[in-house]
């Protein structure tokens, strides 16, 4: 038996099939994981992920010890709540994991994929011996995910005036503590949302009041087909340790200024940078009958081969979509060994759905 998260009870109410997700007892899906990814997109749906690991940040030294830690910079976190994407790298420019900061009163708070959990507390401990800084865990604090065009007006129905307020106001990449919760919106899916950080003893409460506002529960097998649609990495399939931000689309998340900052993995990403032929993470589009999974070959005419990373069949768009990480020369058109057939696909962004709508050419 795994971990339980303080909804387990819940997910079994609600006829979950629970599968082993990283040592925790998940939903993978309530039914129907196609109405669960059709019911975000076009609506609202909630997902348990009080699984990943919550951990604030705090003292004298808490903001040098990010400039350092992360390959984003902390100083774009403007204005309260602000949030920000990173990759948190190795030396050799490799990413231990990507994470989101935000910006509290008191210092910062950082959410960390479940998987990496230990890794990622033991990689940050050790850094912080140089600072004057504390991080402290939050295991008394679960997590629902809130995603759909209707998400933010569900949830506002659920809670009370305050928080509903705080829900309303709230800018894209912002999250604000209102009377014990901690409400932001951020998500996973490519939709508009809410990630809202509760006290356990709360949290059950919330999502039968979501359930009752008309938020459809959603498992992890659409979490990932909308995750994989809106073109986000997922940790240990895009990206992980031997692989840099600038090989797993992730290089707009890193700042190189001011050049006087000096980051873990800097100078190997400089290194890497300034030679110019890393491979890239693209995305591939697969129109006619098929389906695209991860580590199938992609062939390049003329260039070489690459890899696909993640790969699933598209409820949005009706056919497979996959990432890959291919040579840097890469064009437009590639090939991808199916089941011992070589089929076309399209090379485009690694993006494909977006609110709801296709974004690629």
């Amino acid at each position: 038996m795994g971990k339980k998260t303080i909804l387990y009870a819940a997910h079994q109410q609600s006829d979950g099939k629970l599968v082993d997700f990283g040592g925790w007892d998940m939903p993978l899906h309530y039914g129907s994981q196609i109405e669960e990814h059709h019911a975000v997109r076009q609506n609202a749906g909630m997902f348990d992920v009080s699984h990943m690991t919550i951990i604030d940040i705090t003292g004298l030294d808490s903001r040098e010890f990010l400039h350092y830690l992360l390959a984003n910079d902390v100083d774009k976190l403007s204005f309260p709540g602000k949030a920000l994407y990173s990759g948190m790298l190795n030396a050799s420019g490799g990413v231990i994991d990507d994470l989101i900061v935000y910006s509290m009163d008191n210092g910062y708070r950082i959410v960390v994929n479940c998987a990496t959990r230990e890794k990622d507390l033991e990689w940050m401990a050790k850094q912080a011996t140089r600072f004057d800084v504390a991080l402290v865990e939050r295991p008394e604090l679960g997590i629902i995910a809130v995603q759909g065009p209707h998400a933010r007006e569900k949830s506002a129905i659920a809670v009370s005036a305050a928080k509903a307020e705080v829900i309303r106001a709230l800018k894209v990449f912002q999250g604000l503590d209102m009377e014990g919760w901690f409400i932001a919106r951020t998500g996973y899916t490519g939709e508009d949302g809410l990630e809202v950080m509760i006290p356990e003893s709360e949290i059950a409460g919330f999502w039968k009041a979501l359930l009752k506002a008309g938020v459809r529960p959603a498992g992890l097998g659409s979490r990932d087909t909308l995750r994989l649609e809106a073109g986000m990495n997922l940790y240990g399939s895009d990206m992980d340790e031997s692989v840099s931000p600038l090989s797993a689309n992730m290089g707009w998340s890193v700042a190189w200024e001011p050049k006087s900052r000096d980051f873990i993995g800097r100078s190997a990403l400089e290194a890497i940078r300034a030679e110019g032929q890393y491979d890239r993470l693209v995305g591939l589009v697969l129109e006619q009958r098929g389906v695209l999974r991860p580590g199938q070959k992609v062939i390049i005419e003329g260039v070489g081969e690459g890899v696909t990373t993640s790969g699933t069949f598209s409820p949005t768009l009706g056919h497979a979509i996959a990432m890959a990480r291919v040579p840097a020369d890469t064009g437009s058109e590639a090939m991808v060994e199916v089941r011992g057939k070589t089929l076309p696909v399209k090379v485009v962004k690694a993006s494909f759905v977006r609110n709801g709508r296709k974004v690629f050419d």
